[in-house]
């Protein structure tokens, strides 16, 4: 004899019916889909971001995190915090003081990356402006165009009232470039191939001798950021290598590589030697993984494995036959969660979120050195 149903318990029946009902179906062989839900507040950036301050009582993560949860535009926030970088010349490898080109100048690079507007902008070899992350935000906000390069973004600069200086250089980076250009005299080095080789070596030298910090070489500040709206923003601002050839340019003011923000799933960027970057539009590629379900570290060692695999040139390789430079990811997804991957180990990336600021390690793809 069947129990007759109760009012309380037909409409709990119903409701949770109806609820089933609503759910899609998945199909057969379909790719995975993201599904939002209320997402962790948290900042995440290169090593840099935890540890330089400009003479405040906070460094870039903190600096974004206190601003985003306070209410301010994510962006916003982390333009804020990186300015932090641009502005201090204890960082050899962003903005004022960063260490200059061949020719001894310092010519700096910026994107940014709006999540829920779906808007970016970015310079390249931007001279005489300490802050190349706020005029990468002045191109998103007031043209119709993703980057502006050399001269002509400068003059936009100037335009938009920015400061124009003469020289970005302070006494030490000024100085650093003086013995990078002792150690490559072109009377010693009459062949460009030669003096090319030659400078990067003198370069390599003055990592080791600790005259130059081994993270400043290629230089970069990555931050990027989620709310608990889940708004996702990025930035990435850089001096771009020390001593390069005039006019060349990076991976840092390229979307999809130097940074890449899809705000239905995430955002990543990094910092290393750009070229490998640049060659596997790799920011974009690890994104892409997080569409497909990953987590952030397993979506960058697929993106690290990718450079590996296209780096097959004899120059870019090491006695074990694997990349002899370095190159690391900064990898959030749209819940919160984040990794920081590398090539090799060592190296840590800067977190802030509801438990304050703080170093995680990196995780490699490889063991031994570069």
């Amino acid at each position: 004899m069947t129990r007759p149903i109760s009012r309380r318990d037909f409409v709990r029946t119903g409701a949770a019916a109806g609820v089933a009902a609503a759910l899609p179906v998945p199909l057969a062989g379909a790719p995975a889909v993201i599904v939002r839900s209320a997402a962790r507040p948290v900042v995440i950036a290169s090593g840099n971001g935890n540890h330089i301050r400009n003479g405040g009582p906070m460094a870039a993560v903190e600096t974004a995190f206190r601003r985003m949860t306070a209410g301010a535009d994510v962006l916003d926030a982390i333009i804020a915090g990186v300015n932090l970088n641009e502005l201090d010349p204890a960082d050899s490898s962003v903005g004022y003081g960063g260490l200059p080109n061949a020719e001894g100048v310092v010519s700096l690079d910026a994107s940014v990356m709006h999540g829920p507007r779906r808007r970016a902008g970015g310079v390249a070899a931007l001279e005489g402006v300490r802050t190349p992350s706020l005029v990468a935000r002045a191109v998103m906000e007031s043209t119709d165009h993703h980057l502006l390069v050399g001269e002509n973004a400068q003059r936009f600069a100037r335009q938009m009232g920015f400061t124009i200086e003469d020289d970005l250089n302070t006494p030490e980076s000024r100085r650093l470039w003086l013995e990078w250009k002792r150690r490559t005299d072109p009377a010693r080095y009459p062949d460009p191939a030669t003096r090319a080789q030659a400078g990067h070596e003198a370069g390599l030298q003055m990592v080791a001798e600790g005259l130059i910090d081994a993270h400043h070489y290629y230089g970069t500040i990555n931050c990027n950021a989620i709310n608990a709206a889940g708004d996702i923003c990025g930035c990435t601002t850089t001096s771009g290598l020390a001593w390069k050839i005039p006019g060349r340019v990076g991976d840092s003011p390229v979307l999809g590589a130097g940074l890449y923000v899809d705000n239905a799933v995430g955002a990543a960027g990094s910092t290393g030697r750009g070229e490998a970057n640049l060659y596997n539009l790799t920011s974009y590629l690890i994104v892409e993984n997080l569409r497909r379900g990953m987590s952030p570290r397993d979506a960058g060692m697929e993106g690290l494995k990718r450079i590996v695999q296209n780096t097959v040139e004899r120059r870019l390789l090491n006695e074990r036959g694997t990349p002899n430079f370095g190159i690391q990811f900064y990898v959030l997804n749209a819940r919160g969660e984040h990794a920081g991957v590398s090539l090799y180990p060592g190296g840590t990336y800067a977190v802030c979120d509801e438990n304050g600021p703080r170093d995680e390690p990196l995780v490699p793809l490889l063991q031994g050195r570069a």
